[in-house]
C-alpha cells in the first residue's frame, strides 16, 4: 500500500519561524515532539523529510524548503518519488478564515487565495487532497493580509493556535485510518481556545 504524505506549509529560516504563515510547520514540529521524526534535508524533494510509521501507518512527513509560494514543487517531487496517490496527501496550513484556536479537516475545495495551496494545485493538477486548516484569524482588511501572515501572533493567539495544532495531532491516527468523519467530529465540535478573538470573514 502507498504511504501517506503529510506536508506542513511555511517559509524556511529563523526570520519566519514564529510567523502565522508557518502554522503548517508548527504542526510538523508537534509531530516531531511526539514521535521523534528522523527529519533530514532532502535536496531532490526540496524540503526536510522523514519516512516513519505513525500508529502503524507508513508516512512521509515533509516541510518544503522552497518558500510558501512554490510549495507545490516539493510536494510534486515527493508524490512522484514515493508514488503517493492524491487521496493519501494531507496538507497542514494557516487559514485566515478561521480564528486562532480553531482547526478544520476538509477534502478538496478551492485555494481561498492561499499561495501555498495555489502552488500545490498547479503542480499536483488536482485539489482533491485532504487539508488541515489551522486558524490564524484575519486582520480585517485585505491590504493588511501580507503583514499579518508574515507577522508574529500575539501571545494569547499563538497559544490558541498551538492548542488547535495539538488537537489536530491527536486526531491524526483517525485520519490515517480513513475515519475522516470521526476526526471532523472531534475537531469541529471542540470549542475554540478562549484566547481566540471572534471569527472574521475574509475580504
Amino acid at each position: 500500500m502507498s504511504p501517506w504524505l503529510i506536508a506542513g506549509l511555511g517559509n524556511p529560516g529563523p526570520k519566519y519561524e514564529r510567523t502565522r504563515h508557518n502554522a503548517g510547520f508548527w504542526f510538523v514540529d508537534e509531530l516531531n515532539r511526539r514521535h521523534g521524526l528522523p527529519l533530514k534535508d532532502d535536496r531532490k524533494l526540496k524540503g526536510r523529510t522523514a519516512r516513519t510509521k505513525l500508529d502503524g501507518v507508513d508516512v512521509i512527513v515533509l516541510t518544503p524548503e522552497t518558500f510558501m509560494n512554490e510549495s507545490g514543487q516539493s510536494l510534486r517531487a515527493a508524490v512522484d518519488f514515493y508514488k503517493v496517490p492524491i487521496e493519501r496527501v494531507l496538507v497542514a496550513y494557516d487559514e485566515l478564515d478561521l480564528p486562532p484556536g480553531t482547526v478544520r479537516l476538509k477534502k478538496g475545495g478551492g485555494h481561498g487565495g492561499h499561495n501555498g495551496l495555489r502552488s500545490i494545485f498547479r503542480h499536483l493538477g488536482s485539489p482533491e487532497f485532504r487539508r488541515l486548516r489551522i486558524g490564524i484569524g484575519h486582520p480585517g482588511q485585505a491590504e493588511q493580509v501580507l503583514p499579518w501572515v508574515l507577522g508574529r501572533a500575539r501571545p494569547e493567539e499563538e497559544k490558541a493556535i498551538r492548542t488547535a495544532i495539538d488537537r489536530a495531532a491527536d486526531v491524526l491516527p483517525q485520519i490515517l485510518a480513513g475515519h475522516d468523519n470521526r476526526a471532523m467530529t472531534a475537531l469541529h465540535t471542540a470549542p475554540a481556545d478562549r484566547g481566540a478573538p471572534p471569527e472574521q470573514n475574509q475580504e
